[in-house]
């Protein structure tokens, strides 16, 4: 069966979005099957993956309220082995087309179930709030990534973030288990980024995985290019750095099952 990793942050601009994106195409471009489920009204996960806005009829939206299979939506990427269930604005709809819908948790855990034995890997990119979007989201995934941004008020938002994640394991999806915290936006030259970086390992233990993903102007600029890293400069810092997450996940996960890097219990 698949790996569903989810990855979720409650606050935007923590680098959620460009993590899915890179990790699902960095896992493919090693020979994986991975499909990249864009969870976010935004769209950037799907643009971020090569494929043109307005260049599809049928997203996300279409399997969530309209039950549309999943298989009819999805579409190539530009990196082989990958690929993408698109999203649009139309997506923000579901929200409040699917507030009545009984079981409405599970909309995206039963779409998926029908493709999940075509695919090694399944990445959800999230919005960044804690909505019904991202609920169906962490009740379909079985682990989660952790995006966070190295800034002053990290920690608060983990542990509002974590709340939620118990309240999802009590009453939607008791399986579910952390992947990892990642730092992200690393600034090596300020006392602010090793100091967030030192107190989140302190507080969370190996539950932070080693990689940190530094601030890297060519990781920013592959999005406007609708590439992802490996794609746009496979020699930069932030493809290397990506690289030895994908590592981390795929390999270290797999042997040790709760070390650094490794699915661990809420």
């Amino acid at each position: 069966m698949a790996r569903i990793i989810a990855v979720a942050n409650q606050k935007g601009g923590v680098g959620k979005t460009t993590t899915a994106v890179n990790l699902a195409a960095i896992i493919a471009s090693w020979g994986n099957r991975v499909l990249l489920v864009d969870a976010d009204p935004q769209g950037n996960a799907t643009s971020g993956a090569g494929v043109q806005r307005g260049s599809f009829r049928r997203g996300l939206y279409h399997s969530l309220v309209l039950d549309e299979p999943v298989a009819s939506i999805t579409l190539p990427t530009i990196v082989p082995s990958l690929e993408v269930v698109p999203s649009n604005k139309d997506l923000a709809g579901a929200e409040i087309e699917l507030v009545e819908v009984e079981q409405r948790e599970f909309r995206l855990r039963r779409a998926l179930a029908s493709v999940e034995p075509n695919y090694d890997y399944l990445i959800i990119d999230c919005p960044p709030s804690l909505g019904l979007l991202t609920l169906n989201a962490l009740t379909a995934a079985k682990s989660l990534v952790v995006p966070i941004q190295c800034e002053y008020y990290a920690l608060e938002g983990v542990t509002e973030l974590f709340d939620t994640l118990a309240r999802i394991r009590r009453l939607h999806n008791p399986g579910l288990m952390i992947e990892g915290l990642l730092l992200t936006m690393y600034d090596e030259r300020t006392n602010l980024s090793a100091a967030v970086a030192a107190d989140l390992r302190d507080f969370y233990g190996l539950q932070v995985f080693q990689t940190v993903i530094p601030r890297n102007v060519r990781l920013a600029e592959a999005p406007s290019h609708g590439k992802p890293i490996i794609s746009y400069d496979a020699n930069s810092k932030g493809a290397e750095a990506y690289s030895r997450l994908a590592r981390e996940i795929v390999y270290e996960s797999k042997s040790a099952g709760s070390g650094s890097g490794g699915a661990a219990v809420l």
